[in-house]
């Protein structure tokens, strides 16, 4: 897989709380666990990204070097950063929601917050997840 390819294109929020080496792990986890990335694939350079995104490249390795840590990915020489051949994409759902429960917990604590009903909250989201992919049913 080129490290050019959308795949693994990543979107880097730099004004949010989360820190951007934070998104970067997380958003691996996501890729590795749906099977968007398969053992194997090339992730986008150091230098690549940190690039794409004006960000300092340790801040790429430092997230790189996590994902290392946990198994997730394998440095190859000559090539970088792989998926290890030892990842298995989540085919659970439940493992996968793990994934994103952080996630809808922060948003669930702005929307009551904000004092915006439950109902109308999941609309909203309905119509976000909606509005990034809607050819393809969401599970």
């Amino acid at each position: 897989m080129p490290p050019s390819d959308p795949t693994v294109a990543f979107d880097i929020q730099p004004h949010q709380a989360t820190p951007i080496y934070r998104q970067l792990v997380e958003q691996v986890q996501r890729l590795v666990a749906s099977g968007r990335l398969a053992p194997g694939a090339e992730l986008p350079s150091v230098r690549a990204v940190a690039e794409a995104h004006a960000i300092n490249p340790m801040t790429v390795s430092k997230a790189y070097s996590l994902l290392e840590a946990q198994g997730l990915l394998a440095r190859r020489r000559g090539v970088g950063m792989v998926v290890a051949e030892s990842v298995t994409p989540t085919s659970r759902a439940t493992e996968r929601l793990a994934l994103l429960q952080p996630a809808l917990e922060a948003v669930a604590r702005q929307a009551v917050q904000l004092g915006i009903r439950p109902a109308r909250a999941l609309a909203a989201f309905e119509q976000a997840l909606a509005s990034l992919d809607p050819d393809k049913e969401n599970a």
